[in-house]
């Protein structure tokens, strides 16, 4: 099994859509698509001409995001004493090309789980609501579209709030009529990425 983080995972998703980043897809302004929708597609298109992935931003914040996952899975396997975790590297979704996800675990026979470790604000914003940003909502239903999975845990965690306080976690059952959007947003998205680089290829030629 292809593990997350390594030169093969990096690899695999080298020029394709990944949940992760599905907000940038879908990002709007008032007057139509954002910028994040251009620059994201702007990666893209260099990642499928030269076969490489750029070195991803990293600072601080993500990088003691990324350490205290494996505390928050612990928290998750403590709290869901009958949830048993899979770790997966990149899943492909079974009908749209270049479109795939790396859940952060597959859990029993339905089920994902996806963690953040955020800054503390986020964390208490989503204590607060109750409720996962919208970014992270599209992210859970990329990654069940792409495995087929009918629901996902979203784990918040953050170590530096008191313990009653440090761990949020809700159920986010899949929703059909936001995978319809998604998937007519990212079939979208991939004919114009198409589409650019027929334009850039045929310049050059």
């Amino acid at each position: 099994m292809m593990e997350q983080r390594t030169p093969e995972w990096f690899a695999a998703r080298c020029g394709k859509v990944t949940a992760s980043r599905l907000a940038d897809v879908m990002a709007r302004t008032k007057s139509g698509y954002s910028t994040s929708r251009q620059n994201y597609m702007a990666e893209l298109i260099c990642q499928r001409l030269t076969g490489k992935l750029e070195e991803g931003f990293s600072n601080a914040a993500m990088m003691r995001g990324t350490e205290l996952e494996p505390v928050a899975r612990e928290m998750y396997a403590l709290n869901e004493f009958d949830a048993e975790i899979t770790e997966v590297g990149l899943i492909d979704h079974p009908t749209i090309p270049g479109f795939a996800a790396s859940p952060d675990g597959l859990v029993n026979d339905d089920g994902l789980i996806e963690i953040k470790c955020p800054n503390t604000w986020t964390h208490i914003e989503t204590l607060k609501t109750g409720e996962p940003k919208r970014q992270y909502m599209l992210q859970m239903h990329a990654q069940m579209m792409c495995t087929g999975r009918k629901w996902c845990d979203f784990v918040s965690f953050d170590d530096r709030l008191p313990p009653d306080l440090a761990y949020f976690k809700k159920r986010i059952h899949f929703d059909e009529e936001l995978a319809r959007e998604i998937e007519s947003e990212v079939k979208t998205f991939l004919a114009d990425l198409e589409s650019e680089i027929q334009k850039i290829t045929e310049r050059a030629a």
